[in-house]
């Protein structure tokens, strides 16, 4: 978990120091810069919102388009952290089972 934390944390300064800098943000910009694979980023939908939501700022970011693509990447976002914390749930679940068991 702390790991997947840093690669997050990574990757948003990845997008915040390109974007600062005036330059593109691109997977392969960010991949390189935060230390992660362009695979990764694609594949864990927290990073991929991250990028696209950079990329989104770039571009089109005030018209209806931009917005409503800035809702959906948003949503994905959510919908990834929901998920996380759906898991994070039952694994709590599942060791306060295992604890009640071996104190019983």
């Amino acid at each position: 978990m702390p790991a997947e934390h840093d690669e997050l944390a990574k990757v948003e300064a990845a997008c915040a120091a390109l974007a600062a800098a005036g330059k593109p943000v691109t997977f392969g910009e960010v991949a390189g810069r935060a230390g992660v694979s362009r695979t990764t980023l694609y594949r864990r939908a927290d990073l991929r919102a991250v990028v696209d939501e950079h990329r989104a700022r770039g571009h089109n970011a005030t018209t209806l388009t931009g917005l409503a693509v800035q809702i959906d990447q948003l949503r994905r976002s959510l919908e990834a952290v929901a998920d996380r914390v759906r898991r994070h749930e039952e694994q709590l679940r599942r060791l306060e089972r295992a604890r009640r068991t071996d104190a019983g």
